[in-house]
């Protein structure tokens, strides 16, 4: 049986301040980076076999894996797929936006230039059926609150309401098995 397991990031001002951060490339803050720091001492202390740190290409995602890397000398390398959702016109801006909320509803929305979560997931999905045809490598995928929600649907049945509703804190970590 082959497992994997999931963290989102640490914490970004953007996180702080409720803001869309999407595919924009945002910094982690310092109390991100010891989040980050401290997921890798839990990790090196405790009974995780990770073979491989996958990490999102953005910068909040592949430093967060890095200091988990530092941590546990597990090698990480950056896996395109796991990059957060492209949210177009909407990055930036409020998270709990009336516009933002319902353009989110449609799955099939490109918020005026950005990518739809039907896209997002089969991504996901092709990542996720890739790795399971390694059952033998352990892996932590290091991405993102939208990334999260996606893995989540494919591990477990979800209706619209529950996938919308789930997510996940900046460094908590998510055991999964196929």
């Amino acid at each position: 049986m082959g497992t994997i397991y999931f963290t989102r990031h640490g914490q970004t001002i953007w996180n702080v301040e409720n803001k869309i951060c999407g595919a924009t490339d945002i910094a982690l803050t310092s109390h991100g980076q010891k989040q980050a720091l401290a997921l890798g001492r839990q990790i090196a202390d405790g009974n995780y076999k990770i073979d491989e740190i996958l990490s999102s290409p953005l910068m909040r995602a592949f430093d967060t894996a890095n200091y988990i890397s530092e941590m546990t000398n597990i090698p990480a390398r950056i896996e395109p797929r796991l990059k957060e959702q492209n949210f177009g016109k909407f990055e930036s801006t409020p998270r709990d936006g009336k516009e933002f909320q319902q353009a989110k509803a449609c799955f099939i929305n490109h918020y005026s230039g950005g990518e739809s979560m039907l896209q997002m997931a089969q991504r996901i999905y092709n990542l996720l059926d890739e790795l399971k045809e390694q059952p033998d490598t352990t892996y932590l995928l290091v991405a993102h609150n939208g990334i999260a929600r996606f893995i989540e649907s494919y591990f477990r049945d979800m209706t619209n309401e529950e996938f919308a509703q789930f997510g996940i804190g900046n460094c908590e970590i998510k055991e999964y098995h196929y």
